[in-house]
């Protein structure tokens, strides 16, 4: 599934194409798009038209776009979801295109914000905001401190600057469970995932098997410093795309698995010390380490 970066390229695309423009229609081609939406394709249909995207919002990896008062559309890209923007003149019409949106603005050219998805694990809805638990802003994107009620339990991320550090670090090392797995839970520290929580690993030089409540908060820190630095590289060259099925609004696809250090390397050496990656089992995906730089820990270590 798309991490972090992927999602802020996706979400800076709708800020700099649709941002500012008016939905004056809306097809839905496959209801399943928007079964989160309980009234139905038709309502949904009906509530977005006439409604201004006013800003493109991200937490963690979850995008919104508000559409005035307390109401935004939100989108979550699943396993292949793709918003991908058009000039109305010229949109193709993609074999997997669930939404189409017509937008309008002054004096430009028409055009469509499409929301394809081939495994149709996605899906879109429109949500009422709620206020923020901590008062401050929902998400990168916009100063409201509102967001939608499925991302309230969201913790913020590693690129937002009103992320309490030394909170996510006292957290992390209250929890009684592998440093890899509480990399993962979001309503720690929201936008890592399993790509992003290895090469961190690797960076710091930390096996994703250390007790969290056996690591040092400088350790956990380090960690932490790791993640943001390489969910930032990824940023710079759109992020990591390892099919079509990762790209930004306008079907361009990101660089970053060409400086990926450790992910889906097993076998090949690791680039700072020329061991072997290891490829585990882990959660029903897999982890990848260099068993050199990063140590497993012995039992009760």
């Amino acid at each position: 599934m798309p991490e972090l970066p992927e999602v802020e390229t996706v979400r800076d695309g709708l800020a700099r194409h649709v941002v500012g423009r008016t939905v004056t229609a809306v097809q839905v081609h496959h209801p399943r798009a928007v079964r989160r939406h309980v009234p139905g394709a038709a309502d949904f249909a009906e509530r977005l038209a006439g409604r201004t995207f006013e800003a493109a919002v991200r937490r963690g990896k979850f995008l919104w776009l508000t559409i005035g008062g307390d109401d935004a559309l939100t989108a979550h890209l699943g396993m292949s979801g793709q918003l991908l923007v058009h000039h109305a003149v010229d949109a193709p019409e993609h074999p997997h295109l669930r939404v189409r949106m017509t937008l309008t603005a002054a004096a430009e050219p028409d055009r469509v914000l499409d929301f394809v998805d081939q495994r149709t694990f996605g899906h879109l809805g429109l949500a009422e905001l709620v206020p923020t638990p901590d008062g401050g802003p929902g998400g990168y994107g916009s100063p409201l401190a509102a967001l939608p009620p499925s991302v309230v339990h969201i913790a913020r991320d590693l690129l937002d600057p009103d992320l309490d550090r030394a909170a996510v670090v006292a957290g992390l090392r209250r929890r009684h469970t592998e440093l890899k797995r509480a990399l993962l839970d979001q309503t720690l520290v929201s936008g890592i995932g399993n790509i992003y929580a290895d090469e961190a690993l690797w960076r710091a030089r930390l096996h994703g098997a250390r007790p969290t409540d056996r690591l040092r908060p400088g350790q956990i820190a380090a960690v932490l410093a790791a993640a943001e630095a390489v969910m930032r590289a990824a940023l710079q060259v759109g992020g990591t795309s390892f099919d079509a099925l990762y790209v930004d609004v306008n079907g361009s696809s990101g660089y970053f698995d060409r400086e990926l250090a450790v992910y889906g390397r097993a076998g090949l050496p690791c680039r700072r010390c020329g061991a072997p990656v290891v490829r585990t089992a882990f959660m029903n995906r897999s982890s990848f380490t260099c068993p050199r730089c990063q140590a497993r820990p012995r039992r009760g270590r």
